[in-house]
C-alpha cells in the first residue's frame, strides 16, 4: 500500500471524529413523559387507542384534535417555559399547556376517565420516556371545583401538596411520593415538570375521583388506565416526537406551532479516500444509537436513589458514546494500513 493510500485511509477516519462530535454543540437530549399514576388525560386516551378510543370524552378529544395529538401523548409542553408556566398559559388551557394541537383535553366535562384517590400517602408515577434531572409539582382543585368549566388556574390550590426534585426512577418510571390533602367528588391533579437542565417543562392534567363520583353526570366516569409497555410500542411509529435532540426553537418538526416534537438532527456523511484502492472509511456513527452491550448482558439499570443524571439521561451521555465511536472507527482504520503495510512487506520479502 503507498504511502499516499495510507494517508488517504487516515485522513477519512480521522474526519469522522469532528463530526462526530459536533453533536455536542448541535443536538442537545430531549425528554418527554406523562403522569401515568394518577392518569393524565392524554395517557388515558393514549391507552384506549387514538384510532378508537372508548369512552365518550376521548372520543370528543380526538375529535377536536385528531389522532396525531395522542400518539405524541408524551409532549404536551413549552419549550421555553423557564419556570413561567402562568405567565405563559392562559386560563381554559392548561391541559394543552396553551398548545392547539392539543386542544382536546382542555374541554370541560365531567365524564372523563378518572382515577380513585384516596386523601393521605400515595406514590406518584410518572412516564419518563426520556429521562432528564428536574422538579415536579403537583396541584389539586379546590374544593367546589366545577369540571364542566374550563380549568382556570385560579381553580388550583395556590401551593403545590407535591415539590420534589430529582425522584427516582423505576422500569422507565418516576416515582415520588406524597399526601393527598382530604376531598371528596371529582378533583382534577395538575402536574408540571420543569427541567433543571433546560428551560423546557411538561404539563398534565389527571382527572381523579375521592369516594363517590359527583360530577353530575348521573353515572360514574369511566375508569383511567395507563398505556402499558406494550401500548407505547405499538404507537411509535405513529409518532412524530424524537428523542434525538431538539434542534429548533419551538421543538417541533413542523415550523410555527407550538410545544411538543422533537427535531431530527441530521448526520453527515463520512468523507471518502481519494484513491480507488484505499481502504473503505467506516460509515460516520449514529449519535443516536444505544451504546454496545456484550452478548447476554442486561441493560444497565441506575440503583433506586440516584438522580436521573445517572440513570442513562445526562445531556452528555449521547455525545461520550458518539466520541467513543468516532475513536473506535480511528482505531480500525489505523489498524487495517498497519495490517495492510505488514502484508505488503511480507510479500517483498519473500520475492
Amino acid at each position: 500500500m503507498s504511502t499516499a493510500r495510507r494517508k488517504a485511509a487516515t485522513v477519512a477516519a480521522l474526519g469522522l471524529a469532528p463530526l462526530a462530535l459536533t453533536g455536542l454543540a448541535a443536538s442537545p437530549a430531549a425528554a418527554h413523559g406523562s403522569m401515568t399514576d394518577p392518569v393524565s388525560r392524554v395517557s388515558a386516551c393514549y391507552a384506549e387507542g387514538p384510532e378508537s378510543p372508548q369512552s365518550a370524552a376521548c372520543k370528543a378529544a380526538v375529535a377536536a384534535s385528531g389522532t396525531q395529538a395522542f400518539y405524541d401523548w408524551n409532549a404536551v409542553n413549552i419549550a421555553n417555559a423557564a419556570g413561567n408556566h402562568k405567565s405563559l398559559i392562559p386560563d381554559g388551557k392548561l391541559c394543552s399547556a396553551g398548545n392547539d394541537k392539543y386542544k382536546g383535553l382542555d374541554l370541560p366535562r365531567a365524564d372523563w376517565p378518572s382515577s380513585k384517590l384516596t386523601a393521605g400517602k400515595h406514590t406518584f408515577r410518572y412516564k419518563g420516556t426520556a429521562p432528564h434531572k428536574g422538579s415536579f409539582e403537583l396541584y389539586i382543585t379546590k374544593d367546589g371545583y366545577d369540571p364542566t368549566k374550563p380549568l382556570k388556574w385560579s381553580d388550583l390550590e395556590a401551593k403545590p401538596f407535591v415539590t420534589v426534585a430529582d425522584p427516582k426512577m423505576e422500569a422507565g418510571d418516576y416515582v415520588f411520593e406524597g399526601t393527598l390533602p382530604p376531598k371528596s367528588g371529582r378533583h382534577l391533579v395538575y402536574s408540571v415538570w420543569q427541567r433543571s437542565d433546560s428551560p423546557e417543562a411538561f404539563y398534565t392534567c389527571s382527572d381523579v375521583v375521592f369516594g363517590k363520583d359527583s360530577g353530575g353526570t348521573g353515572k360514574p366516569a369511566p375508569a383511567a388506565s395507563a398505556p402499558s409497555d406494550k401500548d407505547i410500542a405499538a404507537g411509535a411509529d405513529k409518532s412524530s416526537v424524537e428523542h434525538k435532540g431538539h434542534g429548533d426553537a419551538d421543538h417541533t418538526t413542523n415550523a410555527g406551532s407550538a410545544g411538543g416534537t422533537g427535531g431530527t438532527a441530521v448526520k453527515p456523511a463520512a468523507p471518502k479516500a481519494d484513491t480507488p484502492d484505499a481502504p473503505a472509511a467506516p460509515a460516520a456513527p449514529d449519535a443516536n444509537a444505544p451504546a454496545p452491550q456484550a452478548a447476554g448482558q442486561a441493560p444497565a439499570q441506575a440503583p433506586a436513589g440516584d438522580n436521573l443524571a445517572e440513570t442513562g439521561g445526562s445531556s452528555s451521555t449521547p455525545y461520550i458514546a458518539v466520541g467513543g465511536a468516532a475513536v473506535l472507527a480511528l482505531g480500525a482504520a489505523v489498524m487495517f494500513g498497519s495490517v495492510r503495510r505488514r502484508a505488503a512487506s511480507g510479500g517483498r520479502h519473500g520475492r
